[in-house]
């Protein structure tokens, strides 16, 4: 059976592995479903339609699936799911979906989220992103993979934010930050390529100065939106290791349609 402290209240209703903990105080609705080898710290409340999948790490005073803050949200059984082997520590505040996007907020796998991060409804974070204390998400923001963001910084409603870019301390993140490109400020800025992250991640120099070539076209050269992808599209074949990375920052500028950090 799961191993759940006596002060817990888990409704009968809700699905719980049997290696499930669950610590003191807590409170897990009758929608809930959490999978095997997760841990439940206490005082924490999760409500909702939720599922919670393997080997996660909820730390004390988390409040995961509370209905949408949206004034249209009507009580719809809209759903908060979180993958596998996230961290997901004190104070963090993670929403289900509205009707009007997705229907659904999702974490996925191997994140690191610290204090007091709040996800909005209709988000979406991918996979192994660390995501520091007191980030705040607004609604219908998509994240990528492998992305840095620094804390106490805010990320507007319907931005997207690319694999492995990065985002400094206390940034106002108002459009999309493509991938590979590290930004910081209020407003969001621009600095640099983000070659640190991919290079922790086995990249070769030949790879990680692909990189640092995009983000010249993308910058430095003044060209618009559309001229640019058009050049960055041509490097592909030059470095074939990096076509992948070609391809994954065409496809994000092809959606831009908020416009890019400058």
């Amino acid at each position: 059976m799961a191993n759940i402290h006596p002060t817990a209240i888990v409704d009968p209703q809700a699905q719980l592995a049997e290696d499930v903990s669950v610590g003191a105080y807590t409170t897990i609705g009758p929608h809930v479903q959490i999978g095997a080898g997760t841990e439940i710290g206490s005082h924490c409340v999760i409500e909702g339609h939720t599922t919670i999948g393997r080997d996660n790490r909820i730390y004390q005073f988390a409040s995961l699936g509370a209905n949408p803050q949206d004034k249209k949200y009507k009580g719809e059984p809209t759903r908060l799911i979180i993958g596998d082997r996230n961290t997901i520590r004190e104070f963090t505040t993670f929403n289900t979906g509205t009707v009007q996007d997705k229907g659904y907020t999702q974490i996925g796998n191997d994140n690191w989220i610290m204090a007091y991060v709040h996800v909005a409804h209709d988000c979406v974070i991918g996979d192994h992103n660390t995501i520091a204390n007191s980030v705040q998400f607004a609604g219908h923001v998509e994240v990528g993979n492998r992305t840095l963001i620094g804390g106490i910084s805010g990320i507007h409603q319907f931005v997207r934010i690319g694999d492995y870019a990065m985002i400094g301390f206390q940034t106002r993140l108002s459009q999309d930050l493509p991938p590979f490109v590290m930004a910081a400020g209020n407003p969001a800025e621009a600095q640099s390529a983000h070659q640190e992250g991919p290079r922790r991640q086995g990249y070769s120099p030949e790879r990680l100065a692909m990189l640092k070539q995009m983000y010249r076209v993308l910058y430095r050269k003044g060209l618009t939106l559309d001229a640019a992808r058009a050049e960055i599209e041509a490097l592909k074949g030059q470095v074939a290791e990096a076509d992948p990375d070609v391809d994954n920052m065409s496809a994000f500028l092809a959606k831009a349609t908020r416009g890019i950090v400058r």
